[in-house]
């Protein structure tokens, strides 16, 4: 064989061996390990539910139970603020809170 017929021959030998060297360099980031685990998936997107839109000829719902009723300790505290706000005297103000919580 002629040295040219070698030369064409060990040239795409050596080409190939470069090509799948730098191909497997490059398979891994850089600043980390080939033998790292690969990174877990991504997680599923979050499910989206359709609010519920009212409808127009529906016939609406009322809550009829009344509002609890609030302690006797801050509906006489309430009388007493407001007696306060009204400009009351303390005498005053303690006959109105009594009056006042009793409701």
């Amino acid at each position: 064989m002629s040295s040219m017929k070698q030369i064409a021959l060990v040239v795409p030998v050596i080409a190939a061996a470069l090509l799948a060297g730098a191909a497997a360099a490059q398979s891994t980031l850089p600043g980390s390990s080939q033998f790292n685990p690969p990174p877990p998936p991504p997680p599923p997107p979050p499910k989206i539910e359709v609010p519920k839109v009212p409808q127009f000829d529906a016939k609406p719902s009322y809550n009829y139970r009344p509002a609890p009723r609030r302690s006797y300790g801050d509906r006489v505290s309430k009388c007493l603020d407001d007696a306060a706000a009204a400009g009351m005297t303390p005498g005053e103000r303690a006959t109105y809170s009594r009056s006042c919580a009793q409701q």
